[in-house]
């Protein structure tokens, strides 16, 4: 079986990190865990000079799952309404890799 990490990476303030943490966990970790095909998802986050960077990568077993998600143009980023709110600028694509190792 091949599995497909996709990368999307964001930037908000350090300041509003746990809140933005919290929106992702309702929105994006949400529907990417309730598509059919997705394997898990993993958020990480790195705080440096006061802004906190985030990592959303999500596995997935197929393109065909990822599309379910993300629509047919699945190289762009998915952003949801308070994005804005929160991320210092929409970063238009996102990263797909294979994944060669996992548990």
């Amino acid at each position: 079986m091949t599995m497909i990490a996709r990368i999307w990476h964001g930037v908000t303030l350090e300041s509003q990190s746990d809140e933005f943490f919290a929106y992702i966990r309702r929105t994006g970790e949400k529907d990417c865990r309730s598509t059919p095909g997705n394997c898990g998802v993993y958020v990480l986050r790195r705080v440096e000079d006061g802004k906190a960077h985030f990592l959303f990568v999500s596995l997935w077993d197929s393109f065909e799952s990822i599309k379910r998600f993300a629509g047919s143009n699945y190289e762009k980023a998915v952003y949801y309404p308070e994005d804005e709110k929160f991320l210092l600028e929409l970063e238009p694509t996102v990263a797909h890799y294979a994944v060669l190792t996992w548990p």
